[in-house]
């Protein structure tokens, strides 16, 4: 491993461990981490993109994820309950999708994946907050489309990163009508529970359930995000 790839992962490790444990104040981690995160790092070096057909591409991931479900509940054990409200450290191994979006990789359980679509045609609405791009309607339902970039970090979010996003898919979260625009899928793996370094204690960010340790990337706690979605609020809750 080079002296720079180990620099960059150093700093995305550093960037989640402080969003985690929140000690360092939100000024001084946006000026100092988030700059150079967005300006050096590349956590997907080390790792294949999947490339599957986009006619099978629904139909692929629908399978893992009912495969997943289908051992989730055979091979269920209790789980330990932490802080952060409506999430569980799971007990067992489970099974993750990991995308691109500006530059960092997020991941989420896969039995919380609602599908995902090809992005096309998104119609904007007026009187909703600015991450909102639109409705997108995929077999007369409409889909309600997330500007990742902007709601995970909207202190970044500038002209020049706008116009270098290329926005490929619509990640669906779990049973609701919010998806996430994603511009690469990274891969699917399965995690243990010691795989993450798992959130502690309530705070700013309740989207973040925790993260992923290996590939240094955050974990989605998917019920909180929606929540955020619905109010209408951002990544930090406001």
């Amino acid at each position: 491993m080079s002296n720079g790839t180990f620099a960059k992962e150093e700093l995305v490790e550093d960037y989640l461990t402080a969003l985690l444990t929140e000690e360092v104040p939100e000024k001084e981690l946006q000026r100092e981490n988030v700059a150079k995160l967005l300006e050096t790092a590349n956590v997907v070096e080390n790792q294949k993109e999947v490339t599957l057909p986009t006619e099978n591409l629904e139909s692929s991931l629908v399978e893992v994820k009912e495969s997943a479900a289908l051992v989730d509940k055979q091979e269920a054990l209790p789980v330990n309950k932490i802080e952060t409200a409506e999430w569980e450290i799971p007990t067992t191994s489970f099974q993750a999708l990991f995308f691109n979006v500006a530059g960092l990789t997020l991941a989420l359980p896969l039995t919380e994946l609602g599908g995902i679509h090809k992005i096309q045609k998104i119609g904007p609405l007026f009187g909703k907050p600015n991450w909102f791009k639109g409705v997108m309607l995929h077999r007369e339902e409409k889909l309600s489309v997330v500007d990742t970039a902007m709601w995970v970090m909207p202190e970044k979010y500038n002209q020049a990163l706008a116009e270098s996003l290329k926005y490929q898919y619509l990640i669906m979260l779990d049973s609701s009508s919010w998806g996430l625009a994603c511009e690469s899928l990274v891969t699917t793996a399965t995690l243990a529970p010691n795989d993450v370094k798992w959130r502690e204690a309530n705070g700013k960010r309740p989207w973040l359930a925790g993260m992923v340790k290996e590939k240094m990337c955050a974990l989605v706690n998917v019920k909180q995000l929606v929540k955020l979605l619905n109010k209408g609020q951002g990544s930090n809750g406001k």
